[in-house]
């Protein structure tokens, strides 16, 4: 079995026991540059799932490729690609999340649709049959932000500023006060001023309308940042601040910017994944580093990428497969910059590999490529940002 299987095997049997118990042209990342304006596909939105990728065009069509073994490239069947294909003919997408092998994604008229692996209900369509094409959530038309995790569940908020959740929930990762699974989307208490969910591996956290942090579920090395590792089994509140800005949990991490621009992670740090110089864990949100320039961020599996306002890009943490995009397969325990580009737009990653999309709209993927997650062709692994 290739090391690529045995290490993602590895690292999903850890998981769970965590859970139990608590395209067509060549590289040109060599000099890191792209024209401005250059020829090619337009996008808009990127999202890394565990070994596939999606992403929105301008024109508002779908496309995704990389491993398809549930069917969480919504292409009809469990044949994996190589490079982006479209999904279906609609030209109306608007946001969309990758997860370990689910995808789920809104569309302009707000509705929610959901496809791939399907065992804890996290498509939300009240059975736990695999879909293999983008099916409909409901009925509702109020979905507005939406997050599918890389441990089997979903959550998302409507218009209204509600809160949402379904799916695995064997760590109260739904917030619901149980852990009990859900098939369909159940709201989580009545509070109507939620702003955005992000679902991590077995932990969620969401910020609301008044800029607090609330976290819940598994915690065993602190990544719900509330001192300690208790886990939780309602939305709790993150400390008093109110100045959180975007966040990301990766598996058992988070990281979070606030509204003056500094960076803050918590939580596992086995590989240097909280940027904080060492590999120690922290149970509460601290500094990375002093500086207040801090834009966009993204975290992976053990591994995170952000953008600053100068639009450069840094990564940290794990690098086994390249996808730090430093060139080599060194971990690193502090941000350290990709390339000396300045046109880092946005950034997303995931288990083993990153993508990130810049300022001229280009998409540049790299890291792990086993399953042709890159959309580059092939599955050779790039340790530098190649252009899709």
């Amino acid at each position: 079995m290739s090391r690529r299987i045995g290490f993602a095997i590895a690292t999903f049997v850890a998981a769970v026991v965590g859970l139990l118990v608590g395209l067509s042209g060549p590289s040109r990342a060599g000099t890191g540059g792209v024209a401005n304006g250059s020829t090619g596909p337009v996008w808009v939105a990127v999202s890394a799932g565990s070994f596939y990728t999606c992403g929105i065009r301008r024109d508002r069509t779908l496309w995704c490729w990389g491993n398809n073994s549930s069917g969480q490239l919504g292409l009809g069947d469990t044949t994996d690609r190589w490079t982006p294909t479209q999904v279906g003919t609609e030209t109306d997408w608007a946001h969309l999340r990758a997860g370990s092998d689910h995808t789920c994604a809104t569309r302009t008229d707000r509705t929610l649709w959901c496809w791939g692996w399907n065992a804890y209900g996290q498509l939300g369509l009240g059975d736990t049959t695999v879909r293999l094409i983008p099916t409909q959530v409901g009925t509702d038309t109020g979905w507005a932000h939406l997050s599918a995790g890389a441990g089997a569940h979903t959550c998302a908020t409507r218009t209204d500023h509600t809160l949402w959740c379904w799916g695995y929930n064997r760590n109260g990762q739904l917030g619901l006060g149980d852990t009990s699974d859900r098939l369909i989307p159940t709201q989580v208490g009545t509070d109507t001023n939620w702003a955005h969910p992000w679902a991590g591996g077995v932990h969620t956290c969401a910020t609301r309308t008044d800029h607090t942090l609330w976290c819940w579920g598994w915690n065993h090395y602190g990544q719900l940042g509330l001192g300690d590792t208790t886990k939780r089994l309602t939305p709790t509140q993150v400390g008093t601040d109110t100045d959180w800005a975007y966040l990301q949990p990766g598996d058992w991490h988070t990281c979070a910017t606030r509204t003056d621009h500094t960076l803050w992670c918590w939580g596992y740090n086995i590989h240097g994944e909280l940027g904080l110089g060492d590999t120690t864990k922290r149970t509460t949100p601290t500094e990375v580093g002093t500086s207040t320039d801090w834009a966009r961020l993204t975290a992976g599996s053990f591994h995170n990428c952000a953008t600053r306002t100068d639009h450069t890009l840094w990564c940290w943490g794990q690098n086994t497969f390249g996808e730090l995009g430093l060139g080599d397969d060194t971990h690193r325990l502090t941000p350290t910059q990709v390339g000396t580009d300045t046109g880092w737009a946005r950034v997303d990653g995931s288990y083993h590999h990153t993508c990130a999309i810049r300022t001229d709209h280009t998409l540049w993927c790299w890291g792990d490529n086993y399953n042709g997650q890159l959309g580059l062709g092939d599955t050779t692994d790039r340790l530098v940002p190649t252009r899709v």
